[in-house]
């Protein structure tokens, strides 16, 4: 297993649009490895290259039972019906703000492979992607919350305890078996 450390709120990295992956590698299958163990760890629904300190667009999820991940991916929304609900970020933890997104999208992009992938989902799938393919564009969702839910969490977040911190390691158990 191989978690790393997460980048914190106030990490450059994450402000930082992130590089299209051109080498489709043994490299590439390592950072999808890293990036799918750091996010089981922390017990998160996705998680963005830049939040571990990589600057290309890659991503994974987990939700509903689901592992998957996504290469330079690009996200349409479908439909304009949207939804406002709790969100968390492993960058920001601790912490989750009322936030609206799209209640459909259809990402393309292609397996740590180079193989075509197509993913659609609706509400917790839906907003994952929408939250990871914004990392990779250097967006936090507190960025989306209108302008005074957006204030009321930046002046908490600046109270939390691991403000100043650059990155947090998830615990890993490990079993005695």
């Amino acid at each position: 297993m191989s978690v790393t450390p997460i980048r914190l709120l106030g990490d450059p990295v994450l402000r930082t649009p992130a590089a299209p992956v051109v080498d489709f590698d043994a490299e590439l299958r390592r950072l999808v490895a890293d990036l799918t163990d750091t996010m089981h760890a922390a017990g998160g629904a996705g998680l963005a290259a830049p939040q571990i300190g990589v600057g290309l667009r890659v991503f994974t999820w987990y939700v509903d039972g689901e592992v998957g991940h996504l290469v330079n991916p690009s996200v349409d929304l479908v439909g304009e019906e949207t939804e406002e609900a709790p969100e968390g970020c492993l960058s920001i933890p601790g912490y989750r703000f009322d936030c609206r997104r799209s209640l459909h999208v259809v990402a393309t992009g292609w397996n740590q492979h180079g193989d075509p992938v197509r993913v659609e989902g609706s509400h917790l799938l839906a907003r994952a992607v929408q939250h990871e393919v914004d990392h990779l564009d250097g967006v936090l969702f507190v960025d989306r919350l209108d302008p005074e839910a957006r204030a009321a969490a930046m002046a908490a977040l600046a109270e939390a305890e691991w403000t100043g911190m650059g990155a947090w390691v998830p615990r890993v158990e490990v079993s005695p078996h």
